[in-house]
């Protein structure tokens, strides 16, 4: 139940959720629930698939006001952009600015995060309210404490459905793109960060929520390494601008991948059983003390490649996890805290985690869920930290699918463009 005006601010609830004391306040409006123009939809999502809401009802919302304390130089990061990251970071600033449309095409490690702090630094000294979304939670719970330590003096507050912070009124709002369908022309500037990984690639309903969070004045900054066909349509209709970095920040390459046939992969897993030469790896890994990512296809695939490398007692800590892993936020957090040697992965880690000095291996990377641009952030996943700019990325398959060839292509004509600058 929703008893102060500010948590109505940029936001729009069924008037069922409002408390008695905001039942008759001057400040909150109404707006039809349901539209019938062109068929029935719902305000809120632009379809019918947020919960139960009809014509009866109507939508509270209260105008977003903007009411931040003016801040003087909000911005208490102290680190340093190269010279191509400042050019993203002035591009970003720019188009805040003028409330542009724009992507930024960035290579996986590029430090997409900090180029985006000149550009909120000047929203929040102008009294802008900034968004910066994710459709993955667990970039939305990475990102977020850097948010905070860049802007020690900014109002923050992160949402997502997992958690258990409450809704607070705040000029910086990290979230889910799911928690945007809660908001009503709040935000002047809103950022998507893995602007075409799923849910949101795809999904009308979340490129309604976009719509409908941002303020109609408002600018959209998208973010990626690898852009969608959607996205290139829209910079060719001239309906998005693009800006390009080809080069992590550290400036090193990025690592290519090692493809490695073997021949009744998928058949040995399934009956619970690795090939010796990927168990030699791994052991060489861990004996290494050389911690690492093992990403496989499908969820079922998790228990066997787990129950497998049991039975050889080798002593190290792992566990597996997936999307709807009950435990899934506890696991990647002793991940990050070097309190496991490795996680069994479905590709919900293959983008937005950092795991500094990790090596990646791909179990069936010839399996059709591994999209060229899944494999590309996977590989992306290596070599992002300055102390260990390299490692290595083994995709062990029976075929050399066009994904992994694409991938591969994708990878090279990167780090050529970076080695041309």
């Amino acid at each position: 139940m929703i008893n102060d005006i500010s948590e109505l601010f940029g936001r729009q609830m069924p008037m069922s959720m409002l408390g008695e004391t905001l039942n008759h306040h001057p400040g909150v409006k109404t707006r039809a629930a349901i539209q019938t123009d062109h068929g029935i939809a719902c305000c809120r999502c632009g379809s019918i698939q947020m919960g139960r809401i009809d014509t009866l009802q109507q939508l509270a919302f209260a105008p977003e006001p903007n009411e931040f304390p003016r801040i003087s130089q909000p911005l208490t990061w102290q680190g340093k952009l190269t010279k191509l990251q400042a050019e993203c970071a002035q591009t970003v600033i720019d188009v805040f600015k003028n409330r542009r449309r724009h992507l930024l095409w960035a290579v996986t490690g590029a430090g997409k995060t900090e180029m985006l702090f000149k550009g909120i630094n000047w929203a929040v000294e102008n009294g802008l309210r900034v968004g910066i979304a994710s459709p993955r939670v667990d970039v939305c719970i990475e990102l977020f404490p850097r948010i905070q330590v860049a802007f020690e003096k900014v109002s923050c507050v992160l949402l997502h459905g997992k958690s258990e912070q409450p809704y607070v009124y705040s000029q910086i709002t990290v979230c889910t793109t799911h928690q945007l369908l809660r908001f009503y022309h709040a935000f002047d500037v809103l950022i998507i960060d893995e602007v075409d990984v799923f849910p949101y690639s795809g999904n009308a309903m979340l490129h309604f929520a976009v719509a409908n969070a941002i303020k109609p004045t408002g600018a959209t900054l998208y973010l990626t390494a690898t852009p969608d066909q959607n996205l290139f349509r829209a910079i060719k209709q001239n309906k998005l601008t693009v800006s390009y970095l080809p080069i992590r920040y550290h400036g090193h390459l990025l690592p290519e991948i090692a493809v490695i046939r073997t021949k009744r992969l998928a058949t040995l897993i399934n009956d619970g059983q690795l090939p010796k030469n990927i168990l030699n790896k791994i052991q060489a890994l861990i004996d290494a003390k050389q911690r690492f990512l093992l990403f496989v296809p499908h969820i079922k695939d998790l228990k066997h490649v787990f129950d497998a490398l049991k039975a050889t007692k080798m002593a190290a800590k792992f566990e597996t996890v997936y999307s709807a892993d009950p435990q899934r936020i506890e696991k990647v957090a002793l991940m990050r805290n070097h309190q496991l040697d490795f996680l069994i992965t479905t590709t919900i880690l293959e983008r937005g985690v950092t795991f500094p000095g990790i090596d990646v291996i791909v179990l069936k990377a010839d399996d059709d869920i591994f999209s060229a641009a899944a494999l590309v952030q996977i590989a992306g996943r290596v070599g992002r930290n300055s102390d260990r700019p390299t490692g290595e990325v083994l995709f062990y398959c029976e075929s050399k699918t066009a994904n992994i060839k694409s991938c591969d292509r994708q990878i090279k004509l990167m780090n050529q463009k970076a080695a041309a600058l």
